[in-house]
């Protein structure tokens, strides 16, 4: 959905060679951007703290599945999923509003493709809302890495528990187990690296008075290529072919692992 109202606007600004401020209306006041450039620094806000906390929620309904199995089957059903994603949403579009009410900046980006809130120079005022944003991202990467972590946890303590030998039937078991935990671990560290730059950028300009719209925009686009190359893991990493690939990895270190094991007979 944010590809979808973000790119056009994009690809408006290139093909009429104009920013995002010349294209739409003006600002209430001079120097402020227009409103296209405002709407699109709410969106960028909205579209980068949204998924962020649903991914927290699936996080946390994988750690309780594996981990709390018997409260997760009482008390969590679809219409509480539902229901919590709305109210996730509505609770991020309020703040991320904040900025239109004048608790936060939004700035165009060089090449003016770009808007987001400003996060450097300025008051307390100007710079309150991006330190806020960013702590907030970074307590639910944190939180988000700790749910993964613990479940990867339990799905290597799953797989551990399957018999090795002599029980072909637990070997599809295991397997799945294993290619789930590699997928979930990719996907969290990625899910860390691209929404540090952001958090790290915020944090230097607001304290560290470091105004670098280079910097800036490249922590950007981090966060956009998440989203971009995430859904892409996803699909490559569930396919036959790679779950094959990883199948044959561990059958060949489990070989080499049992030959390393065995005794030599001449008692070396």
């Amino acid at each position: 959905l944010g590809k979808c109202l973000l790119s056009p606007i994009v690809l408006a600004a290139y093909a009429y060679n104009r920013s995002l401020s010349e294209l739409g209306p003006g600002g209430r006041t001079e120097g402020e951007p227009g409103v296209l450039c405002q709407l699109f620094a709410f969106l960028m806000a909205f579209f980068g703290l949204a998924p962020t906390l649903l991914l927290l929620a699936m996080a946390l309904e994988c750690w309780l599945s594996l981990g709390h199995p018997y409260f997760y089957r009482r008390h969590l059903t679809r219409r509480l999923g539902a229901t919590l994603g709305l109210v996730a949403a509505g609770l991020c579009a309020l703040f991320c509003a904040l900025p239109l009410l004048g608790f936060g900046v939004p700035m165009q980006y060089c090449p003016g493709t770009w808007c987001f809130i400003r996060m450097s120079g300025g008051g307390p005022r100007q710079l309150g809302f991006p330190v806020l944003y960013a702590s907030l991202m970074g307590l639910l990467v944190l939180a988000i890495g700790a749910c993964n972590v613990s479940s990867m946890r339990h799905l290597y303590s799953m797989a551990r528990r399957q018999p090795r030998r002599g029980a072909p039937a637990a070997t599809a078991p295991r397997m799945e187990e294993l290619d789930h935990l590699i997928l979930l671990g990719l996907m969290t560290v990625l899910f860390t690296i691209c929404s540090l730059p952001l958090i790290i950028r915020a944090y230097m300009g607001a304290f560290a008075a470091d105004f670098n719209e280079n910097a800036d925009l490249s922590a950007l686009r981090f966060v956009s290529v998440n989203s971009i190359v995430d859904p892409w893991v996803f699909i490559i990493f569930r396919t036959s072919v790679f779950r094959m690939f990883v199948r044959r990895v561990c059958r060949r270190l489990n070989s080499r692992k049992a030959t390393l094991k065995t005794p030599d007979p001449g008692g070396d």
